[in-house]
């Protein structure tokens, strides 16, 4: 395996560990997990559909034949936690734009693990 694959795999492995981790505190309806939740204007109601959703993304990452669709379907994850620190007021280094770094890392383990992912997905049949 070539090092740029290597440090793909790492990336994707670290994204994927980051959003299992907190798809098991969602299910397991941890008590620091109910807390923020509720500190981010979320229903506790909500926590486990949201560990259901995030647990059905990293799967689809960490799976090859899903992985694109997964890193598309995380992004829009992401986005959300994104839109909910900003309507609340949170820091923007720190929390606002947690979300765009764990993207960035998701993303670039993906384009490291297969870089012929992206001209498939803008070219179809061409790449």
């Amino acid at each position: 395996m070539n090092w740029p694959r290597r440090i793909g795999v790492g990336l994707s492995v670290l994204a994927t560990l980051f959003f299992v981790a907190d798809a098991v505190g969602k299910l397991i309806q941890a008590e620091p997990v109910l807390r923020s939740t509720q500190e981010l204007g979320w229903p506790v109601t909500a926590v486990i559909p949201l560990g259901v959703l995030l647990l059905t993304g990293a799967v689809l990452y960490a799976l090859p034949g899903t992985a694109f669709i997964g890193a598309v379907y995380l992004t829009a994850y992401l986005g959300g936690a994104v839109a909910t620190h900003y309507r609340i007021g949170s820091p923007l280094g720190t929390h606002i734009l947690f979300g765009v770094y764990v993207a960035f890392i998701m993303w670039a383990g993906l384009a490291l693990r297969y870089p012929g992912v992206f001209l498939a997905a803008l070219r179809p049949g061409k790449a």
